[in-house]
């Protein structure tokens, strides 16, 4: 199973949700709710703030090579093959000479209960 990547936010948005709590008086569970992010999230913003660290989150990230990409590029589209092919195997066989599960074995094509062939109208 494949990691979820971790989201990025810009510091211009991490210093608004930080501003919203402090300077507009908001919960920090309302902010959270109203920017979609993770509550533990603002939590965290909101605690290095407070500790003036807030510009430093993101700054250890080390730059994805072309090859590291086209490594994970790679791997997405693998795991999308697997899953399709499993699906192919699990689909049932449609083949002439299968029988449908609906109908069963029937043969004959029978009109439906309540039509007539059509020459009443």
């Amino acid at each position: 199973m494949e990691r979820i990547p971790k989201a990025v936010y810009t510091p211009e948005f991490r210093a608004e949700a930080v501003a919203l709590v402090f300077r507009d008086g908001l919960k920090a569970s309302e902010a959270a709710r109203r920017l979609a992010i993770s509550k533990k999230t603002l939590d965290n913003w909101l605690m290095r703030s407070k500790a003036g660290k807030l510009a430093d989150i993101g700054s250890n990230r080390s730059l994805v090579s072309e090859q590291e990409a086209e490594i994970s590029r790679l791997r997405k589209e693998l795991a999308e093959t697997r899953m399709e092919r499993d699906l192919l195997k699990k689909r049932p066989r449609t083949l002439r000479g299968s029988h449908c599960p609906v109908r069963g074995h029937e043969t004959e094509s029978t009109p439906l209960s309540g039509q007539s062939d059509g020459s009443s109208f």
